[in-house]
Parts: structure tokens; sequence; C-alpha cells
């Protein structure tokens, strides 16, 4: 049998790697107005505050 000693903490390091570039798209995409402004508009519509 191979020992697979560290092969956890690889698979670890690529989530982490995955989350962090997931995290970066959604700064870039919460860094438009409009998007910002549909996401508002839409928790708003939800929560029945819209006037």
């Amino acid at each position: 049998m191979r020992e697979e000693h560290g092969a956890v903490t690889a698979e670890y390091a690529i989530v982490i790697l995955a989350a962090v570039a997931f995290a970066g798209l959604l700064v870039a995409i919460m860094q438009s107005a409009e998007i910002r402004g549909m996401l508002v508009e839409l928790v708003e519509n939800a929560l029945g505050s819209s006037e």
C-alpha cells in the first residue's frame, strides 16, 4: 500500500483556493451598481418593504 500522507491537506487547499476564487468573483460582481440595485430590489420585494 502506498502512503498518502498529505493528500487530505492538498484537497483542503484546493477547496480553499476555489472558495477564495468564488469570493473574488462575488466581490467583482457586487461592485456593479446595476447588480447591487437589482439585489436590493429583490430583497425589498421579498420583505414587502418596497415603496
